[in-house]
């Protein structure tokens, strides 16, 4: 199976390839190209960008959760009938959890895709070919085709670190770009700004992405990239696994929350509940006034720390999910989801702390923490749950910059041999059919949601 294709990778975290990543989209898109994006490793905020650019769901690879016949299905499932493949890195290029796994230069060599390296040039020149040079010679199996060079001070300064480059290390420079303070994207305390709220509270979001896309059509040889994608060897085939149609969830409706405060799913996620005859059924904690008709909900992550006012005035759609909590309703709430399950939520704003209510299903105080928690978890249910059967093992991810203070008797269903979670490595509040986490699962890994999680669907509509 051939499909072009390229990863651009990073030499570290901040070179500025989520911003060239951007801008590339747009303008391999702007010549009208299919273009489907990809992000190595669990971020929910850079597939928004993508996908928002695109027009096409962009998807996780991660090779530690996930298996190289689970990487390359979920590549050639996504890539069917795209001209072009992207692969946006993750941190710098050999950098992962254990070893290479979870690195952009394990993902690089499973889909055997060629990579152009981003260089944070600031203040190096020559250096640049050392660095260059190094990061070939690292690891011989991965294919660094090209070098874009980042943050340049001046024509000088990219023609010497272009010359010493391609001179020693014998690969070409397709990019030099210029510092340009129009070359970022809007930050915040855990990463970019979500498209959805950049389009909806942000006036100018698609001027600064078309903007950054002149930037990189004048900086970057897109022919040549296109090029170097063309030469991607062939990827083999693979038994279908994930993507495999059935009727699990036939004529079931899973209530998805979607808005401002909660965006962060996993693609895969939603399409294995559709493949399997589900409805996804959309639906705002902020804007609407009650539940729409579901058999379940998945409330996931976001940043509604951000929109907690806007939640708390919302007391009927809060009330709302309060009965149907108390009906039965099987319930899946997913770090964001987590908080605003709370009772009250916590946070500061303009430099004081201000606390609101929340739907108040679970007996805590959610507020920011001490510390920002990026990490891979694993760990296993210790008893059954709506997403989850007593026994079962899982890996995941946590993201979150909160702590929850819990106060009154709760129950756990998941204990963590690698992960934070709520309290002490104990994750997964349970009451009836709600489970309310901090572990992000993606169905590519674990694969007892949607499965398990449709079950519980089916047997509360029985019950109702």
């Amino acid at each position: 199976m051939h499909i072009p294709r390229i990863v651009i990778a990073g030499d570290r975290s901040s070179s500025g390839k989520t911003t060239i990543v951007a801008g590339l989209l747009s303008a391999l898109v702007r010549m009208n190209l299919n273009v489907q994006a990809f992000k190595v490793a669990m971020d929910y905020i850079d597939p928004s960008y993508h996908t928002w650019i695109t027009g096409r769901f962009c998807r996780n690879l991660d090779g530690y959760l996930m298996s190289e016949s689970r990487v390359l299905e979920i590549f050639n499932h996504a890539s069917r009938d795209a001209d072009i493949a992207v692969i946006e890195g993750v941190r710098g290029l050999y950098e992962g959890y254990e070893g290479d796994a979870g690195s952009t230069a394990q993902i690089a060599k499973m889909l055997r895709a060629p990579v152009i390296l981003v260089v944070d040039a600031r203040s190096i020149t020559r250096s640049a070919a050392a660095l260059v040079r190094g990061y070939m010679d690292y690891d011989r199996d991965v294919q660094i085709r090209g070098v874009i060079l980042n943050k340049l001070g001046g024509e000088r300064h990219a023609d010497k670190a272009t010359r010493e480059i391609e001179r020693y290390a014998g690969v070409p420079v397709v990019g030099a770009i210029q510092r340009n303070d129009e070359m970022h994207l809007a930050m915040r305390h855990l990463g970019l700004v979500p498209v959805t709220e950049g389009r909806l509270r942000h006036h100018g979001f698609a001027e600064r992405v078309s903007r950054i896309r002149e930037i990189v059509e004048l900086s970057l040889d897109i022919n040549r990239l296109i090029e170097i994608a063309k030469e991607a060897e062939d990827l083999r085939e693979v038994e279908p696994d994930l993507y495999m149609r059935n009727d699990r969830g036939l004529g079931l409706r899973v209530g998805v929350a979607q808005d401002e405060a909660f965006n962060f799913y996993y693609r895969d996620n939603l399409e294995l509940i559709e493949l399997a005859g589900a409805e996804v059924v959309p639906f705002s904690p902020i804007h609407d006034s009650r539940l729409p008709e579901v058999d379940g909900l998945y409330i996931g992550g976001g940043y509604p720390e951000l929109y907690a006012e806007d939640l708390s005035r919302n007391s009927s759609m809060m009330s709302s999910i309060r009965d149907a909590q108390t009906d039965g309703m099987p319930l899946y709430a997913e770090c964001g989801g987590l908080m605003y399950m709370c009772r009250e939520l916590e946070w500061p704003h303009d430099g004081e702390e201000s606390r609101y209510q929340m739907v108040g299903v679970v007996p805590a105080l959610a507020r920011r923490g001490r510390r920002r928690i990026v990490s891979y978890v694993n760990g296993a249910f210790v008893t059954d749950t709506s997403i989850g059967r007593s026994g079962d093992g899982f890996m995941g991810h946590e993201f979150h910059h909160s702590e929850l203070v819990v106060d009154g008797d709760v129950r756990y269903a998941i204990k963590l041999n690698r992960g934070t979670g709520i309290s002490n490595g104990l994750d997964g509040i349970v009451d009836g059919r709600m489970i309310a986490s901090y572990s992000h699962l993606h169905s590519a890994s674990y694969r007892g949601f949607p499965d398990v999680f449709l079950d519980a669907c089916r047997e509360y509509r029985y019950e109702t």
